[in-house]
């Protein structure tokens, strides 16, 4: 095992019987759902930089893969919509970690009286290698976790998502993202990549890894900021870096008409003398009515005088036809 993963299994082990407020803080509120209650010490654990997730995308009859099950909240409100034994599955390499969040379930047990602990399956694995069958889940989830990988780990471990997920399915994935090349001194710290600081990606870097890993469609549904850090924190910096959070939903389908289709909020209006506006690729604008198209079928729908296109809010919420 690389020396950064090791690193990185020792600060989450020192996380798990040490809950640490300032690891990969997120102010995410958990979902406010009937007959949800999550146990306090799931709060203190909420280890991560954004969502992943939407409620509205669970289905009854989901298999769900949580990749680092932290302290269990994530797996505990996915377990609400399955409510049937493995229904999520949660991998994680760190021993201490799933003996914690085993014991979280077992409390959240005393006061959900519809959830079991059996609803999750908790298994030692890692995002590298996971132990699970391929083609065997419809939703993936991640959140602050693959940015500590170095480019080949995170090539891998994406690898993988692409491999367990059935076509069709689609990987919910939260990670810090940075707005300028980090010094690579900084990259190198071992403790700062472990908690979520020194590995982040540029926006178009981390797309374009998603993309090239085989997800056909990417939805951008937030991009919010999630943490400064400074040269007084990390001397290997020359100025402060104010960091970002991003969260991003991939979809394991073939590329659209215009190639990998990514959504980032932009729409298109049509506003001609026709009743709908249709082209060769399928899209179709009824008039006056704002839809939601990829950013490469904005560019192209653009250059039409008589359709007007919005730019991007990185709010996501519902792919179009393009």
């Amino acid at each position: 095992m690389s020396t950064y993963l090791q690193t990185v299994e020792t600060v989450y082990a020192e996380a798990a019987t040490n809950p640490d407020a300032t690891l990969c803080c997120t102010e995410s509120p958990v979902w406010n759902l009937p007959d949800l209650r999550v146990p306090p010490i799931m709060l203190q654990m909420n280890y991560g930089c954004g969502s992943t997730v939407n409620p509205r995308d669970l289905r009854p009859d989901d298999t769900i893969l949580y990749v680092g099950v932290g302290g269990g909240l994530e797996a505990l409100q996915f377990a609400y919509f399955t409510r049937r034994s493995g229904g999520v599955i949660a991998v994680d390499p760190v021993a201490a970690m799933r003996d914690k969040a085993q014991a979280n379930f077992l409390e959240a047990a005393k006061i959900n009286p519809w959830f079991r602990p059996e609803f999750v399956r908790v298994l030692d694995g890692n995002a590298l290698k996971m132990p699970v069958e391929s083609n065997s889940v419809s939703v993936a989830a991640q959140n602050c976790l693959f940015n500590v990988f170095m480019q080949a780990d995170l090539e891998q471990a994406l690898a993988e998502v692409i491999r367990v997920l059935r076509p069709g399915g689609f990987f919910a994935t939260s990670d810090p993202i940075t707005p300028v090349a980090l010094p690579e001194e900084f990259r190198a710290d071992e403790i700062a990549r472990a908690r979520c600081l020194s590995g982040c990606q540029s926006f178009d870097d981390y797309l374009a890894t998603l993309v090239n890993a085989g997800f056909g469609r990417i939805d951008v549904r937030a991009r919010v900021p999630y943490r400064l850090v400074t040269p007084q924190e990390y001397p290997s910096l020359s100025e402060a870096v104010l960091l970002e959070s991003v969260e991003v939903v991939a979809y394991k389908v073939p590329d659209s008409f215009d190639g990998p289709a990514i959504y980032t909020g932009r729409m298109a209006i049509y506003g001609g003398p026709e009743v709908t506006f249709a082209d060769d690729s399928g899209v179709e604008l009824p008039r006056g009515i704002p839809v939601a198209v990829s950013d490469a079928a904005a560019v192209r729908l653009a250059r039409n005088p008589v359709i007007v296109v919005t730019g991007a809010t990185y709010q996501a919420r519902a792919g179009g036809c393009c």
